[in-house]
């Protein structure tokens, strides 16, 4: 033995024990965010709805919370141990900041069901400034980059497909809710 005998199957399961823990750093990270945005949704419902708001279309709330949570949990039984690809990788940190940005504009009104709250105005302000739907483009982003930082096209095709679907019935619902609010500041 010419002394790296040895010292190689370490070296590899250190990279494969490294990958491993990237992958599932990764997901960790995007589960709690979920959480904790959930969380935060759920606390901004109650204040909204405390002020008078009301909710729009609730019944398409549960396919989308489905939806999302099968891609998560396809995502942690499909990548868990998959190598990460930097460039998808950066692009869904990207977005990150994206939505960071989206919820720091609409503060407590940030919420995952439509609600709209009676005399306030529409957010013209930060990424709304650009997008009637920034939120919405974000999702649309995630759904597909993150499958494809863990090498799973095919994952996020049939992923985006469906959030196409579900996007448009929410997006199409919410613009109905806001022309339906004639007290609604425009």
């Amino acid at each position: 033995m010419d002394g790296y005998g040895s010292r190689f199957p370490r070296e590899l399961r250190f990279a494969e024990e490294s990958r491993l823990i990237y992958s599932i750093a990764i997901l960790a990270f995007v589960t709690i965010e979920r959480v904790a945005e959930l969380f935060l949704a759920r606390r901004n419902t109650a204040r909204l709805l405390a002020r008078g708001a009301k909710e729009y279309a609730p019944s398409h709330y549960p396919l989308i919370v489905a939806l999302h949570a099968a891609w998560l949990a396809g995502l942690w039984w499909l990548g868990w141990d998959r190598q990460v690809q930097p460039v998808w990788l950066a692009a869904f940190a990207l977005l990150q900041t994206l939505r960071v940005w989206v919820l720091v504009t609409l503060g407590e009104r940030w919420t995952t069901r439509i609600i709209i709250l009676p005399g306030a105005p529409l957010v013209r302000t930060g990424p709304y400034r650009f997008l009637n739907h920034p939120n919405y483009v974000v999702v649309v982003g995630e759904i597909a980059t993150l499958p494809l930082a863990f090498d799973l096209p095919l994952y996020a095709l049939a992923f985006s497909l469906l959030n196409e679907v579900v996007l448009w019935n929410r997006i199409s619902a919410e613009n109905a809710a806001l022309r339906r609010a004639p007290h609604l500041v425009q």
